[in-house]
This record gives structure tokens, sequence and C-alpha cells, in this order.
């Protein structure tokens, strides 16, 4: 058996419980056992629990996110001890990329990073065929021969051993349903919509900018107007054929949410996209104004990038009629 430790922001927990989930299989068939900080007992002294976990890890995932980077204890302690133990050759490190950051210059950037490609979690239209990517590669990664247990390794309680005839191996009884409903803060799902709507700005840019590339008869722009405001515009054989203003906050948002609009008198409102509240994570719902533009915002909550696939959805369309 393999042990992991998850080095992690707590800002990140709900992304490392979905991760842990997809992890079942590899801990119910003995493959690994995994560690974090919450696996921590009342009355336990916290810097030595950490300390002896990382030092018995096999491998050890950095779960990077710009609260990872900015987090002296998962950057300074934690994922400097992860990178000596890597270059020593005694536990593999992979970073697992949660959401869009400048990761790559740091220590770990010249390590090969899952998802695919290094592309953030968050990101992928689909959170879950992200998640199978990362555990897919983690599975790769895991050592052929798993370490000897090492002089520090954690006490396994008898009471809990269950001898099997079929294997030698003893494990520890425990059942893999861990997963409890996360509660989220009004500064969490602030600092949500707020990186929500600079994702769906910089999608929008990059969008146009490919759209007018590929295309000879397209123009657009793209412009800022303020730090809650953005406007995106198409123009065809130098015609104006579709317009968007898409803001966040303020009394004409819906309780703060993001709002798509063709004019720039706020109160002009197509869509709305608030945020919604998971049992592990959170994500935009749409008002609904403009469902026919996207199917799978009639499913339920969108991820970043599905929020700002359903918005270009609703801008690109008088060009695809």
């Amino acid at each position: 058996m393999s042990s992991l430790f998850f080095s992690y922001s707590h800002v990140d927990e709900p992304l490392r419980n979905e991760l842990q989930k997809h992890l079942t299989m590899l801990e119910r068939s003995g493959t690994i056992q995994s560690w974090h900080d919450r696996c921590i007992k009342a009355g336990d002294e916290l810097d030595p629990a950490i300390s002896t976990e990382l030092e018995n890890a096999d491998v050890i995932l950095l779960l990077v996110s710009p609260d990872f980077l900015a987090s002296r204890y998962c950057y300074e302690l934690e994922m400097t001890r992860a990178m000596e133990r890597h270059q020593e050759g005694s536990a593999r490190v992979i970073p697992v990329i949660l959401r869009p950051c400048d990761w790559t210059d740091a220590p770990f950037g010249k390590l090969l990073a899952a998802p695919k490609d290094g592309k953030a979690i968050t990101l992928w239209p689909d959170r879950d065929s992200a998640l199978l990517d990362v555990t897919r590669q983690i599975k790769d990664a895991l050592p052929k021969t798993p370490s000897q247990p090492k002089s520090q390794s954690r006490p396994t309680s008898e009471a809990f051993v269950i001898p099997t005839p079929a294997s030698p191996v003893q494990g520890m009884a425990r059942s893999s349903n861990l997963s409890v409903r996360q509660n989220f803060t009004q500064a969490d799902k602030d600092r949500f919509l707020e990186e929500s709507f600079d994702y769906i700005s910089l999608y929008f840019k990059n969008t146009l900018q490919e759209l007018q590339d590929r295309y000879e008869d397209i123009e657009t722009r793209h412009k800022a107007i303020d730090a809650t405001c953005f406007f995106s515009e198409i123009y065809r054989n130098g015609d104006s054929v579709a317009k968007a203003y898409i803001h966040h906050g303020g009394a004409s948002s819906f309780g703060g949410g993001i709002v798509y609009g063709t004019s720039p008198n706020r109160n002009t409102i197509n869509e709305s996209l608030n945020v919604e509240v998971g049992e592990q994570s959170l994500g935009l719902k749409p008002m609904g104004m403009a469902m026919a533009f996207h199917t799978e915002a009639r499913k339920g909550a969108l991820t970043q990038q599905g929020a700002a696939e359903y918005f270009w959805s609703i801008l690109i369309a008088p060009l695809q009629r």
C-alpha cells in the first residue's frame, strides 16, 4: 500500500474532497492510503503530526491554487520538504493544478502536472473528467513496489485489523464514505464570483481573438469598462452583429450575480448567473432567460468554463442562425 499526502490550502478543501472521492477505488483495493490534516485527532499536536505524515508519504500531492502559492505553510514548509524528498528519490511529488495561477516558475514547475497539460481542474467543462484524469495519472505514478513502513509510521489499532485468510496483508477497517457537507462563507462566495467574472472576461477576450483570426470578414472588440464590467462586440463586414455588456455586483445583478446585457444600462438584463452552493463546491446557476442557447445550462449549476461558454453561446448566436 502506498501512502498519499495531500498538501493543500483549506480554501481548496471542497476540491480536495472531490479528488479524494475519485481515489476511492484505489483506497478500497488497498493500493493507497491517503492522509491530510483533517485526519489529525483531537489532542494531537498539529506540526509534529503533519511532519511525520509528510516524511512517511510515498506520494505527495501538491494541490496548487493561488491560495496554495500564497500560503506560507503550504509553500515554504510542506512544498519545500516535499521537493527535497522528491530530489532524494524517497518520494514522488505530483502537482495537481486546481485553479488557474502562475505556478510554472515554482520549484515544482519542472514536474509534469496533472490534469493533462497542467490545465486547471476548474477550467475543464466537466469537472469529473478532470478529476478522473488526475486519478489515472496518480495511479500510473504509484511505486510499483510500495516502500516498507518507516520507523515513524502511524500506529494501527489492533481493534481495527481485519485478518483475511486469502492475504497476509492486514488492513484498517473503515468506510470510504467520509464526505461531509462543506460550509461556505460569504467571503468564499464573493471570491468565487469575482474569479468567475475575471475568467469569463478572459474567455471572451481569447475566443473573440480566435474568431477574428479564423474569418476574414469578422472583426471583434473586447474592452474592460471598469473592474466589474467588460464589453465585447462582433462585426461582420463592418456591421455590428452582436454585442454584450457583462458585469457583476450592484442592485441590478439579482443578488450580486454576473449579468449579461446588450446595453451599457445595467438595468438591461438578458441573463444572469448567481452563485449556487453545493455540498462540496460552488457553481453558477443561470436564471433561465436564455437557456435555449445552451442545453447544459438546464442541468443545474455550471463551472466557470461552463458559465463562460453559456454566455458566449448567447453572443455568437446571431452568427449561427
